[in-house]
């Protein structure tokens, strides 16, 4: 698993991942994914088009750090997950406290301020 940073002109912080988000995967990007993820009012794209897979351990990364974000006054959102990807985070019901969105230009437009 790869964490890519970028922020982009608006403010939004992208967070690319690469790779399976098992166990190991978590492992290795946790400790700079919870740190891109943390300030007041921030707004966070997770880009998880070439994420290829996700067991049950990705889960709290994601959904801890949404809860943090909202806490904090800000917005995540998950960008283009592959489909089975996007299948099981619907099956899990991630998709009630994270939003997912096929598009860069939809996903800025609902997370901005």
């Amino acid at each position: 698993m790869q964490l890519q940073y970028t922020e982009l002109d608006n403010g939004i912080r992208l967070i690319k991942l690469n790779g399976t988000l098992d166990i190991n995967g978590v492992s290795r990007v946790e400790k700079e994914f919870v740190r891109r993820c943390s300030g007041d009012n921030i707004c966070v794209l997770v880009d998880l088009s070439k994420v290829n897979y996700i067991s049950s351990i990705g889960f709290p990364l994601l959904i801890n750090s949404a809860k943090a974000i909202v806490k904090n006054g800000g917005k995540m959102a998950l960008l283009n997950p592959q489909n089975n990807v996007e299948n099981i985070l619907e099956l899990t019901g991630i998709t009630l406290i994270i939003p997912i969105h096929h598009g860069l230009d939809t996903a800025v437009a609902a997370i901005l301020p």
